[in-house]
Parts: structure tokens; C-alpha cells; sequence
């Protein structure tokens, strides 16, 4: 589990030092800057799928750096995992992209010693293809840092056509795989399969079942197809689906799975849902949480009030940058007498609505 984060210069984060538990809740107010910690996980994800040049030409360095290259020169990052942690910092090229400076993997025993291992100068990083154990463990890491937003529901949005029946290996981002990846966990995990049907048939009582097979005239392709309770003869398919109820099928299949990611990370979850859907999306958090560390930004009262004020970090803008203060449940217990944590949140209490 990463247990704490460093990152110097990177948007709106100048300076930023922050431990992270098992569930963490992101909020504030729109454009404070809590998004741009989520996509510093993106970056993570670029640098070590060795697509860093790319990402960074796309997203302009001058986007990337804190206030552009006129009041930062590089970007830090520092993760611990306890026993191991990975560290770079990146520096603008003069062809436009970021490179690595330097980029360290690092064994960190308190109590015996601590070394690092380091490369310096690259365009790309050098972990992915590593073999030694140490790089080994960040791998698993790192290459689950993976934003999941399925917030695109429209009618011609990824989440609602067809898919390749062999893209099962894992969910992604996006959830455009959703009918293959379910039918993976039907095949092959049919009792995660089953508490994934129930789960939303407990939010939404007209689901019936699921009924996915690839098509009869291409045996490469499957959607989602699934039955009414009041129309078992008739099949209904993910076109047929409102926006939070298929958002919700794409949640509880990334939060149920068999095999957790080590890490999941969610921009605003909650988009479209009914204050019950919530609840149980809180319960599917929690649960996940024993596995899988969580990562979310949200805007939601009613989400943040599922848990308890030490999972929540509010995001102010103070001197031009932004800033991230986990809340405590001991140093507001006289106010979580009368008031829930979602509603000190609204009153401005504990900051993140200015």
C-alpha cells in the first residue's frame, strides 16, 4: 500500500507532503485543484508505460509544470511503500517534452539500511522492463495506477456498443470492455459473477439477469445483453440502460472482481447515481478497501457521509497552490456530535467549498 506521497511542482500542486490509507476521499470546490492529484497518478502510469514523451507533448509542458517553466523547472514525486519506494523528478527538453532527470528505486529498511538504485538522463523509464525484485513489486504498483471514470454514457460512448470477446484480461478506465470482461467473470468466476447480478438487482429492481454470449455471426464480439423481470422473453441491451444504471453495472464489476487492482482510482464516482445507489457504492468501497487501497475524488455529500472523517482529504487554494489536509475523526468529535461529516462540509467547517 503506498503510504505516503511527495510531489513538488506539478499544476496546481507547489509543495505537497501527504500520508494515504486504505479508503481516500478527495473533495473540495470545483477547480481547486483535487483533480490534479488524481491526474498526478496519470502521469505515473506515463512514465511507466514508457510514454512519457508522449504524454508530455501532448498535455504541454508549460500545462504540466507548476505555473509553466517560468516558475518551475522540474517536477518531484516520492512514493512509499514502506519497505520500497520510487522517486523521479522530470525536466523539461528542448524539443517540448519532459525527460527523466533521475529516476531511483529505492530499498528503505529503517531499522538496517536504506540504498538506492538510479538511472539519470532518459527519455523514458527503465522499470517496466527491469527483472530484479525490487522493480518487480513497484511494477505491481504502478501499473495500476489507472484513472476510472465512466462518465461517458452517451449514445455513441465505448460503454454502450459491442467489444472484442478476448479484451477480458482487466476492466478498463473507461469500461469499453465491460461485456467481455463480464463474461470472463461468468465463465470463469461465476460466484463473483453472481453477487455482481445481485448487487444490482438490490439498486435497481427491474434487472433481472444477464444473458452475454458472443454473436452467433461473429464469434470475436459480445455486448451486453441482459432481461427485464416484467419481460423475461424480451432481450434489452446496454443502449437500452440509464446513464446511472449503467455507470453503476461498470462500478460494481471494477469493485467485485475476483482479482482487485492494487490501487483504484475514481473521478467522481457518484455522477448520475440515486442517494441509494451511493450507499451501496460505499459498501463496495469498503469492502474493496481490505485489498485494494482507494483513491477518489469526489463532490458528493451523500458519499461522503458513508465514511468516517478520517478517510476524508479536503482541497483548498491558498497562495496560488493547492493544498490537501486529511480530516480527523478525534480533532472533530465535538462537531460529529450534532453534525455529519458531509454536512461540516457544507457548512465550510473543515474548508474545500470556497
Amino acid at each position: 500500500m503506498l503510504q505516503n506521497i511527495k510531489i513538488e511542482g506539478f499544476k496546481s500542486i507547489k509543495k505537497l507532503d501527504l500520508k494515504l490509507t486504505p479508503i481516500n476521499l478527495l473533495i473540495g470546490s470545483n477547480g481547486v485543484g483535487k483533480s490534479n492529484f488524481i491526474s498526478f497518478f496519470k502521469l505515473i502510469n506515463n512514465i511507466y508505460e514508457q510514454r512519457l514523451q508522449q504524454y508530455s507533448l501532448k498535455s504541454g509542458v508549460d500545462n504540466l509544470l507548476h505555473y509553466g517553466r517560468k516558475e518551475t523547472n522540474e517536477i518531484k514525486g516520492y512514493l512509499n511503500f514502506g519497505n520500497n519506494a520510487y522517486q523521479f523528478n522530470l525536466l523539461p527538453s528542448d524539443e517540448g517534452s519532459l525527460f527523466i532527470g533521475r529516476e531511483d528505486s529505492l530499498l528503505n529498511y529503517q531499522t538496517q539500511y536504506s540504498k538506492t538504485f538510479y538511472e539519470e538522463n532518459m527519455k523514458e523509464s527503465l522499470i517496466k522492463g527491469s527483472n530484479t525484485t525490487r522493480d518487480k513489486y513497484l511494477r505491481d504498483h504502478l501499473e495500476s495506477y489507472k484513472i476510472y471514470h465512466f462518465h461517458d454514457t452517451s449514445t455513441s460512448a465505448p460503454l454502450r456498443s459491442f467489444a472484442n470477446l478476448n479484451d477480458n484480461r482487466i476492466l478498463r478506465e473507461e469500461g469499453e470492455n465491460l461485456p467481455a470482461f463480464l463474461y470472463y467473470l461468468q465463465e470463469k468466476h461465476p460466484k463473483h459473477f453472481k453477487i455482481i447480478e445481485m448487487i444490482i438487482q438490490s439498486v435497481f429492481p427491474f434487472f433481472d439477469r444477464f444473458d452475454l454470449a458472443p454473436f452467433f455471426l461473429d464469434e470475436n464480439k459480445i455486448e451486453l445483453e441482459w432481461y427485464e423481470k416484467e419481460h423475461p422473453e424480451h432481450p434489452f441491451y446496454a443502449r437500452h440502460l440509464s446513464d446511472g444504471t449503467l455507470r453503476f453495472i461498470a462500478l460494481a464489476t471494477l469493485l467485485l472482481q475476483p482479482v482487485i487492482p492494487k490501487t483504484i482510482i475514481l473521478d467522481e464516482p457518484e455522477l448520475g447515481l440515486h442517494p441509494f445507489a451511493i450507499s451501496k457504492l460505499a459498501g463496495m468501497i469498503k469492502k474493496a478497501s481490505v485489498q485494494s487501497q482507494i483513491i477518489i475524488a469526489t463532490q458528493s455529500v451523500n458519499l461522503v457521509n458513508e465514511f468516517s472523517a478520517d478517510d476524508i482529504i479536503v482541497a483548498n487554494r491558498e497562495d496560488n497552490q493547492t493544498v490537501f489536509k486529511r480530516q480527523s475523526e478525534e480533532s472533530l468529535k465535538t462537531w460529529l456530535e450534532d453534525y455529519s461529516i458531509g454536512e461540516l462540509w457544507e457548512k465550510n467547517v473543515i474548508g474545500g467549498r470556497l
